[in-house]
C-alpha cells in the first residue's frame, strides 16, 4: 500500500452478504467469458509480460467484466486486479484475478479459476464483528468453470462449495498427506529455498501435486482434498479468496516468513492444524529472511 493510497474505515460494518452476492455475480460473469474463449483458444490473442508469464484477450476480458459488476454495486470499495492494477481505498477493497492457471487454459488443460475477494482494512468493522485488528479479507470466493464448482466463504460465517459447508481434512500427520504446490515458473531469485522444500517435502509425505492454480490448491485445500499447500512467489490476488475459504473451513493460511497478517506477499503455509504446523516446520529451515 503506497502513500497515495485513501483507507476510511466506514462508521456501518460492512455488509458481508451482500458482498458476497456481489462477488459471485462477478465471478460468473468472468466466466462467462472465459468459457466463450475455452473453446476457440486458437482464435486468442496472447501478450507476454515476462518469462513464461502470459496474458490473453480473455483475461482482459474477463476482468473487464468482473470490474463492470464490482464498481456498478460497491463504488466505495478500492480494487487491485491483476491486469488493470490499482489500489487499496475506502473501508475495504478487492482483490480480484480474472484467470488464475492462464497456462492451464491456454493449453485447453481444464483447470483454472475465477478468484475474488474483499478485503477489509485495519479499523474496519466486517459483519457483527468490532474494528478489524489488522487487514485480512472477509470474503472470499473461487469459481472453477470446467467442474462447474463455486467456493464461498465469510468471515466469521463458514466456507462453502455450491452451498455445501466444507471443512479441511482431519488428516495428523505429515507421513499421510497429500500435499499440493506450485514450482517457480517466472521468478527463480527464490529457487535456492524452495527446491530443498520440495525434495524434503517429497520424502516426508505421501505425495506432491503440482497443478498449476494456486486460488484452487487454496479452495481444495479448504474443502480437504488435499492436506497442505506451500508456495512462494504467489501475487497478493492469487491468494486472497483462497486464505479466508481455508481459514473459514478451519484451517491455517500464513506468511510464511511470519511477517504480514495474510500472505499478500506471497509465500503460502497452509493446511489443517496440524499439517500446517508441520508443513511450517519442514519449510522453516530452508528459508532465507533478509
Amino acid at each position: 500500500m503506497d502513500s497515495a493510497d485513501t483507507v476510511t474505515p466506514p462508521t456501518a460494518p460492512l455488509d458481508l452478504g451482500a458482498a458476497v452476492d456481489t462477488a459471485v455475480t462477478a465471478a460468473h460473469a468472468g466466466a462467462a467469458v472465459l468459457q466463450s474463449y475455452a473453446h476457440h483458444r486458437d482464435d486468442l490473442v496472447i501478450d507476454r509480460k515476462g518469462r513464461n508469464d502470459l496474458v490473453s484477450q480473455a483475461d482482459r476480458e474477463a476482468e473487464a467484466a468482473i470490474l463492470e459488476v464490482l464498481r456498478e454495486r460497491t463504488p466505495e470499495y478500492g480494487i487491485i486486479a491483476e491486469e488493470t492494477g490499482g489500489r487499496a481505498q475506502g473501508p475495504a477493497t478487492w482483490y480480484i484475478d480474472p484467470l488464475d492457471g492462464t497456462t492451464n487454459f491456454l493449453h485447453g488443460i481444464p483447470h483454472y479459476a475465477v478468484s475474488i475477494a474483499l478485503v477489509a482494512h485495519g479499523g474496519t468493522a466486517a459483519g457483527a464483528g468490532g474494528p478489524m485488528a489488522q487487514e485480512s479479507p472477509v470474503v472470499g470466493v473461487v469459481y472453477d468453470p470446467s467442474r462447474e464448482e463455486l467456493f464461498t466463504a465469510v468471515q466469521g460465517v463458514g466456507a462453502w462449495l455450491n452451498g455445501r459447508r466444507i471443512a479441511c481434512s482431519r488428516t495428523a500427520l505429515l507421513a499421510d498427506a497429500v500435499l499440493a504446490t506450485g514450482f517457480p515458473f517466472r521468478d527463480f531469485s527464490f529457487a535456492d529455498q524452495y527446491l530443498p522444500m520440495l525434495n524434503d517435502a517429497i520424502r516426508a509425505c505421501r505425495g506432491v501435486r503440482r497443478n498449476g492454480a494456486a486460488a484452487l490448491d487454496l479452495a481444495w485445500t479448504a474443502c480437504g482434498r488435499f492436506d497442505g499447500y506451500w508456495e512462494m512467489g504467489l501475487a497478493p490476488w492469487d491468494v486472497a479468496a483462497g486464505t479466508l475459504l481455508v481459514r473459514e473451513a478451519g484451517g491455517e493460511v500464513r506468511d510464511m516468513y511470519g511477517r504480514d497478517p495474510w500472505p499478500h506477499g506471497g509465500a503460502v503455509v497452509s493446511g489443517n492444524p496440524q499439517i500446517a504446523r508441520e508443513l511450517g516446520d519442514l519449510v522453516g529451515p530452508h528459508i532465507k529472511r533478509g
